[in-house]
């Protein structure tokens, strides 16, 4: 291939027809079901972890690459022909599989250029960056181009999510137990934004069908959109919050993708969200 490799990690939860058509390469974070351990999206499919999660005594816990995966990728890479890799990765403020693809690329210094671009974002507000990348890639763009469109597209990203269970948050020490007590109390469904890197509460919506119009208008009021994706887990009212979007943004041009364990350990099952990047 000519041209740099673009490179990133199984939190991106691009969809693999797509993940093949742009040749991305993902290095998978592992998942912990108690003592059980899985690659994701290797050993374990979105559908296969819902489906566990549902029946799992215990709270999946989640684990970042180490810098040998990603040596590894850097390397398939050149043997590729590739003449170089952008690597995007997780927010560097939610896991440490950034600092394992920096070191990587330090290993692979004389055998191939390697930029990493730390995407301050998670689920597909990382993925939309990453496809971004790739199509830049398949165009024949240089890697320092590539790497640089792709970190400005960080501060243009963004990625709201409605949760609909507080439980995983509550168990992973993500919130306080008595916010989670509070939102079980008075059904309310917690709206939640990647901002800065770190997920941060954004607003509370009194119903499910509320929530996603919330969603929806955060979407109508950002005006010109480059890019626009939906993630779910396992939702059961995905098409209705598509329904609400396609008056905003041409449903062909939608990425639709699964949330996967990474993402999923965290959010809770059911959970939906809009990833989108303003016009430059």
């Amino acid at each position: 291939m000519a041209g740099p490799r673009v490179v990133t990690d199984s939190s991106c939860d691009l969809p693999a027809d797509l993940v093949a058509e742009l040749d991305i390469e993902i290095v998978p974070l592992t998942i912990r079901f108690g003592g059980e351990e899985l690659v994701d999206r290797r050993d374990l499919s979105p559908k296969e972890f819902w489906s566990r999660c549902a029946t799992s005594p215990v709270l999946p816990e989640t684990a970042a690459p180490s810098a040998g995966a990603f040596e590894q990728a850097y390397r398939r890479g050149a043997e590729a022909g590739a003449d170089g890799v952008v690597c995007i990765t997780i927010s560097s403020q939610l896991s440490a599989t950034g600092q394992a693809a920096q070191m990587a690329a330090k290993s692979v210094q004389g055998e191939i250029p390697v930029r990493t671009v730390d995407s301050l974002s998670v689920t597909m507000g990382l993925g939309m960056t990453v496809a971004a990348a790739a199509r830049m890639a398949a165009e024949g763009r240089g890697i320092d181009e590539v790497a640089e469109a792709a970190e400005a597209l960080v501060p243009r990203t963004h990625v709201y999510g409605a949760l609909d269970t507080l439980e995983n948050l509550k168990k992973g020490g993500r919130v306080g137990g008595a916010s989670a007590l509070i939102g079980s109390m008075l059904s309310i469904k917690p709206i939640i934004e990647v901002r800065n890197g770190v997920v941060e509460p954004e607003s509370r919506q009194r119903t499910r069908t509320r929530a996603l119009r919330y969603l929806a208008d955060k979407v109508r009021t950002e005006g010109e959109l480059e890019n626009l994706a939906v993630m779910h887990g396992d939702a059961p009212d995905l098409d209705e919050f598509i329904g609400m979007l396609e008056p905003l943004f041409p449903r062909e041009r939608m990425i639709v993708g699964d949330i996967g364990a990474v993402i999923g350990a965290h959010a809770g099952p059911r959970v939906i969200g809009v990833a989108y990047q303003v016009a430059g």
